[in-house]
């Protein structure tokens, strides 16, 4: 059977990662933020920033130790030794995968309709169709489009980051005014730590990476550092630019950064650069839901097809045509914000149960290789990982009850998913 292929170095892998963090969170955002930090925005993004590096870390070591496809998957089975609880994992990170394209879609659909007039819904839909075909076509060409449009992206931010510090670098700011006081940091904390999440996807291409022991943790430190820095920058820069309120009004505060300082006719820039930001995103979400897709099938605990490689792209094409069509059947949910938080909701609890996955790991296999290993050590205990389950707890109290029962709901289906898919194995290989 044909085998995925190993094209990304660390280079390559390192913008993979970057162009997942930066996508488009930080355009749409940074307003919201602003409204409840007040000038002290820089400090919830440094926060959101070492809570992003916690788990970052555990990331790092477990995929030095286990360099596979279905990376979260592939960790919690190997600390646990249970199958339920790894595909329950690997249940939530599919999710997350397919709900982050369809949202993001539709924010490539709205700046696609304001610069052109096209309805947004048949914008996003063939913004999914076609970047599907990009994921089927190869890892080379998926890398080399998304090389490309994150430097685009990164443009953008670097020109808000100019306008802060050199045309209003006399405005005087005092970085330290939080009208809502600790609790609004914190609010704008757990809103902008959204805007971190994709470093936990790296993970998830390791069989199509060069030497992944060495590289991986590489790319997730990197990739967090670079984008943390270009945050905080950012978030400083638009405070000196426009005033708190101003941005907490704006629809969208980044384009008023830019038309402030440049005129009307600069503001239509950003805006063809969100449309490369938010194209990266979807291309980079479907690249990373397939290969779970795939390597949770290469386990058994899905069906056999979905890890298919075709044999002259080297892509799981099968895995990248669900994911593709479970992407354009969320774009017609009609409240996408919600199933957005919901996503969130999952990805903490994602990253609690890979946390714990080191700390069990660390007492249960202390002499497995570990070619990088998460500082801050009290002799086995990993105290960043204790972080990293602490900090994503507060962001889960900032979230209503209703998101919250539904966040229980998708780990209710694929509670109910595994064990009828179980039943109806058993059958079949009775009948065999």
């Amino acid at each position: 059977m044909a085998e995925l292929k190993r094209h990304l170095g660390l280079f390559q892998t390192t913008m993979y990662g970057v162009g997942l963090i930066l996508g488009a969170g930080i355009y749409a955002l940074i307003g919201d933020a602003a409204g409840m930090a007040g000038n002290s925005l820089w400090i919830s993004f440094v926060l959101a920033a070492l809570a992003a590096v916690f788990t970052g870390l555990s990331y790092a070591e477990l995929s030095s130790m286990y360099p596979k496809a279905a990376a979260e998957y592939s960790f919690v089975k190997n600390a646990f030794k249970n199958n339920f609880v790894a595909f329950i994992v690997g249940w939530l990170t599919l999710f997350v995968a397919i709900i982050s394209a369809s949202t993001i879609a539709l924010g490539f659909g709205g700046y696609f309709a304001d610069l052109f007039g096209a309805p947004v819904l048949i914008s996003a839909i063939l913004i999914i169709i076609v970047l599907s075909f990009v994921n089927f076509f190869g890892i080379r060409e998926s890398s080399s489009m998304n090389v490309i449009f994150t430097i685009i992206e990164a443009a953008g931010l670097t020109l808000v980051i100019w306008i802060g510090f050199t045309l209003f670098g006399n405005t005087p700011i005092d970085y330290f005014d939080a009208p809502h006081g600790l609790g609004g940091i914190f609010s704008a904390f757990t809103l902008v730590f959204f805007a971190y999440i994709g470093f936990e996807n790296i993970a998830n291409i390791a069989e199509e990476i060069r030497n992944p022991k060495k590289v991986l943790p590489r790319a997730i430190i990197l990739s967090i550092s670079i984008t943390a820095i270009v945050y905080v920058l950012v978030s400083v820069s638009t405070i000196r630019v426009l005033s708190w309120q101003e941005l907490d009004s704006s629809i969208a505060p980044l384009a008023d950064v830019v038309k402030k300082a440049l005129g009307p006719q600069a503001q239509i820039i950003l805006s063809f650069i969100a449309l490369f930001a938010t194209t990266n995103t979807v291309l980079i979400m479907l690249v990373s839901g397939s290969r779970i897709l795939y390597g949770i099938s290469k386990d058994s605990a899905l069906p056999a097809i979905f890890g298919i490689v075709h044999r002259q792209r080297k892509t799981p094409w099968l895995a990248v045509i669900v994911i593709g069509f479970l992407s354009i059947a969320f774009v017609f949910t009609g409240d996408i914000i919600t199933i957005a938080n919901i996503s969130v909701f999952t990805i903490i609890m994602v990253f609690i149960l890979v946390n714990l996955s080191l700390i069990w790991l660390r007492y249960k296999e202390p002499d497995f290789e570990r070619p990088f290993k998460s500082p801050l050590n009290v002799k086995k205990f990993p105290i960043l990982a204790a972080l990293g389950i602490i900090t994503p707890i507060l962001g889960l109290i900032q979230l209503n009850l209703y998101v919250i029962s539904m966040g229980i709901g998708v780990i209710v289906s694929g509670t109910l998913f595994y064990f009828l898919y179980n039943r109806l194995s058993k059958k079949s290989n009775l009948k065999n």
